[in-house]
């Protein structure tokens, strides 16, 4: 039997999350957008490099899928690679949350 794949890091779920987002809100989530998502929810500054560079990490996991779109003429002729959330990613975000989720529970922060 294979052994389980390591669970993704912090940021990587976050790119995922986005892309799921962006995703069922009837979006394509490739490079520009997903980095626009991740700015716009959490308020941080990231390069738009890390989050190609993370996307392309994901797709060779199997927690991304991809497609090329056709060219359009708003990108001078270049088409868009978009990304889609696998199964298993899901799986790993699920597992993921229940184990935050578990860690929080009864836990209070002092302001």
């Amino acid at each position: 039997m294979p052994p389980a794949p390591q669970p993704p890091g912090e940021f990587q779920q976050l790119v995922l999350l986005c892309v799921l987002r962006i995703v069922q809100g009837g979006g394509d989530a490739y490079g520009v957008t997903v980095h626009e998502e991740l700015r716009a929810r959490t308020g941080r500054r990231v390069a738009r490099g890390a989050v190609y560079m993370t996307l392309d990490r994901l797709e060779k996991k199997g927690l991304l899928e991809s497609h090329l779109t056709e060219p359009t003429p708003e990108r001078g002729g270049r088409a868009k690679r978009c990304y889609m959330v696998t199964g298993p990613a899901r799986a790993a975000l699920r597992a993921s949350r229940r184990a935050l989720v578990s860690l929080w529970e009864g836990l209070e922060l002092a302001e």
